[in-house]
Parts: C-alpha cells; structure tokens; sequence
C-alpha cells in the first residue's frame, strides 16, 4: 500500500529507534502494563510515533485493564484495518493511514457504547497537549 509518508528502513530505523521500529514497522507487541500511556489521562491529542499524525483524542480513552493504552474511537480517516491471521487467531490490525505504522489491534469487547476497544502500543503513540 502507498502512504503519503514513505521512508527505507534505515530512515524509520533512525527515526524510531530499535524498540519503536519493532513495534511500528516490524508489527511487535510491547509487554502489558509497561507502557507511559496506559494509565496516563490527561486531556489532549495521541498522535502517530512514526509521522505526528493524530489518531486518538484524550475522551476516547478508558481503562481497559489490559495492560495497554485503550480508546473507543480513533479520529475519522486516521486509522486503516487490516486482517490479521497471526498467532493462530482472526483479529483486527490498526494501522496509520499516513504511514502505515502498526498501531495494535481493534476488538468489538469494549466497555463504551462504541462496543469497540481499540488497543494499542504506547510505542507507537506520542501524546500531545
């Protein structure tokens, strides 16, 4: 697929870094309850560690207690959805539109009326005020 944002795997190496590029471009999976954004609530914007390109707004996250960061929504447009057979199981991967970082996974076990729980690596994310 052609996003807007394009880049060799060493531009993404040396932008990211190894353990975002792992998760971003590699489709990795950060351990449960160890990233900055799982329990942070503040109010503003998270945005796409690859590209800055906002994804997620601060009222559409909650705790899911699953150990990683949890939203009911994404931004309309921001996130694309790819079949994912991996690991033996049929789930939902979450990708930026922009430049199709993996984000996580979506699953239709949510809390919210949404009924949706996007679930998502704080790697992958920056939060922004």
């Amino acid at each position: 697929m052609a996003y807007k944002i394009q880049k060799t795997d060493e531009e993404w190496k040396a932008l990211l870094g190894i353990e975002r590029y792992k998760i971003l471009r590699q489709k990795g999976t950060e351990f449960p309850h160890t990233g900055q954004y799982n329990l942070h609530f503040e109010k503003g914007t998270y945005c796409c560690a690859g590209c800055s390109e906002p994804l997620f707004e601060s009222n559409s996250k909650f705790d899911a207690h699953c150990g990683w960061p949890s939203f009911d929504e994404s931004i309309p447009g921001k996130v694309e959805y790819h079949k994912d057979t991996t690991h033996g199981m049929i789930r939902t991967e979450i990708l930026c539109a922009n430049c199709g970082s993996h984000l996580g996974h979506v699953f239709e076990d949510g809390p919210t009326e949404t009924g949706t729980r996007y679930c998502v690596n704080s790697l992958s994310i920056d939060f922004k005020v």
